[in-house]
């Protein structure tokens, strides 16, 4: 990378070349590299992957700075070449028609203006449709709510009628435990008693 630092204007290309090719074989080794970790005892594989990720870390980190240098080149070149065409450039007077045709400009601010408003409406819309949402979902909340309570009157409601039933079946017995009983005892009273 220090060699692209110094190199000149012709050569600067074979250098980036160099590296660039350089950068690849790395790579390929490190491909390589990779399968043989991944052979490794159990014990060392760990440490060998950690060793070729580091690898392969360091290489896309020479691979950044490269690009970024190419970048910067282009960028420098980009401006000398404006510059020089700037400076080449002749100038000459302007025509006798020097109007400026603002029509299309003043057709399209008022187009960016009639989007601008609609947005605006689209917005307001959005939030009126959000504030709708959030009422209804307090109402759907208090209806929720009251179900609830109703099914758990219903609940409630279900368990008493059987506890009341079962307690009419039980009674009937001893109704009939009852009228037996007071038979039974008329009966003896009548036999004994005359």
């Amino acid at each position: 990378m220090g060699r692209l630092e110094t190199a000149d204007k012709q050569s600067l290309h074979l250098v980036e070349n160099e590296i660039q090719a350089s950068i690849d074989q790395i790579f390929s080794h490190l491909e390589r590299l990779e399968i043989l970790s991944s052979k490794e005892p159990p014990n060392k594989r760990q440490n060998a992957k950690l060793r070729v990720d580091q690898l392969k870390y360091d290489v896309q980190h020479l691979q950044t700075a490269l690009r970024n240098f190419q970048h910067r080149r282009y960028a420098r070149e980009q401006q000398e070449r404006q510059r020089e065409e700037l400076l080449s450039r002749t100038f000459t007077t302007n025509d006798s028609d020097t109007t400026i045709p603002m029509d299309s400009s003043l057709h399209f601010n008022s187009s960016l203006q009639k989007i601008h408003h609609g947005m605006d409406d689209l917005i307001g819309g959005g939030h009126s449709i959000l504030d709708g949402l959030r009422a209804q979902r307090l109402t759907l909340k208090g209806t929720q709510k009251k179900i609830l309570d109703i099914a758990n009157m219903l609940g409630l409601s279900n368990t008493v009628m059987r506890l009341t039933e079962k307690r009419a079946f039980q009674d009937k017995y001893f109704m009939i435990g009852g009228m037996l009983l007071t038979c039974v005892v008329m009966f003896l009273v009548v036999q004994y008693l005359t």
